[in-house]
């Protein structure tokens, strides 16, 4: 399996998988979201998620992948600590604020600087109409944002706390995004990578939650927090582990763009999942998110 990834990196077969990695990992990091967001406080899903895909990881790790060459532990470290800030940030972000705010901001902001970092990073360079693309798909997600933000009913008086989160959070989205990438292509075996990644990824948080939870005066049940978690753990073992893979195998840039049509599938989960209400103003701004990601696959 691996030999047969590293064979398609800079070829068309590992472009086109690539964009359907970016598109799966879009819809599959929408289910995330709204997971960590649920009905359980987003400390303790994210610390029950993180326990379940580290305990799941750790055997892969340890026993069937290549082990990491000797330069990849400061790469594993450096990760570590930008995953680690940015999961604080987006919990501190989704308790101050409404989901169908904060969201769209994070994921707004975080391709606008992917795009730059992999520039920095990697040499990639965008063409003009890969830009215009950039542009279509950030006015949908913002309008998004802002059209949310009008028909809000709850959370107004945290709500600028949560936006400046949401703004520093998708930084933190693209500095993983562009560091992970640059991780993922140091290592021959990129399953190497993605197993060490979750296995040492995953053993800060659920400490913090299980902190949280003790002090709690009406702690939730363990069990469907602990079922959140495991559900949660494949979803991001899927999710975060196929736009890695789409970064190896072609731009990051382009990858980075790609998954955050997350929006759109967010929306769409609250239509069709949760039944919520979808008028014409969500559909078109949709629709310019889909046109934006299309315009920077077509201009590439």
């Amino acid at each position: 399996m691996s030999a047969w990834l590293v064979s398609l990196e800079g070829t068309e077969a590992g472009h086109t998988l690539a964009l359907w990695l970016a598109l799966s990992a879009a819809f599959l990091h929408a289910v995330f979201g709204a997971l960590q967001k649920g009905r359980h406080d987003p400390w303790l899903s994210r610390g029950a998620i993180d326990a379940s895909y580290a305990i799941m990881a750790a055997p892969f790790a340890l026993f069937v992948v290549p082990w990491p060459e000797p330069h990849m532990w400061p790469i594993f470290a450096g990760a570590w600590a930008i995953h680690l800030v940015y999961k604080m940030l987006q919990a501190m972000a989704y308790t101050k604020g409404s989901y169908t705010v904060v969201y769209p901001v994070v994921r707004g902001t975080g391709p606008l600087f992917t795009v730059i970092g992999a520039y920095l990073l990697f040499g990639e360079v965008f063409t003009v109409v890969q830009w215009l693309g950039v542009a279509v798909l950030l006015a949908g997600i913002y309008g998004l944002a802002v059209y949310n933000l009008r028909h809000l009913d709850s959370q107004r008086d945290t709500l600028p706390l949560a936006l400046g989160l949401a703004v520093v959070t998708g930084l933190f989205v693209a500095l993983y995004t562009t560091f992970d990438a640059y991780g993922i292509r140091a290592t021959a075996d990129p399953f190497t990578f993605l197993a060490w990644f979750f296995t040492i990824d995953g053993l800060v948080m659920p400490f913090i939650a299980l902190l949280r939870w003790r002090s709690m005066d009406a702690p939730p049940a363990a069990a469907p927090l602990m079922l959140r978690g495991v559900i949660g753990g494949l979803v991001a073992f899927l999710s975060f582990g196929s736009v890695m893979l789409a970064t190896r195998l072609d731009k990051v840039g382009e990858a980075a763009v790609l998954r955050e049509t997350s929006t759109v599938f967010a929306a769409l989960i609250g239509w069709l999942v949760l039944k919520e209400t979808v008028g014409p103003r969500r559909i078109a701004l949709m629709t310019l998110i889909a046109l934006g990601a299309v315009i920077v696959e077509a201009g590439g």
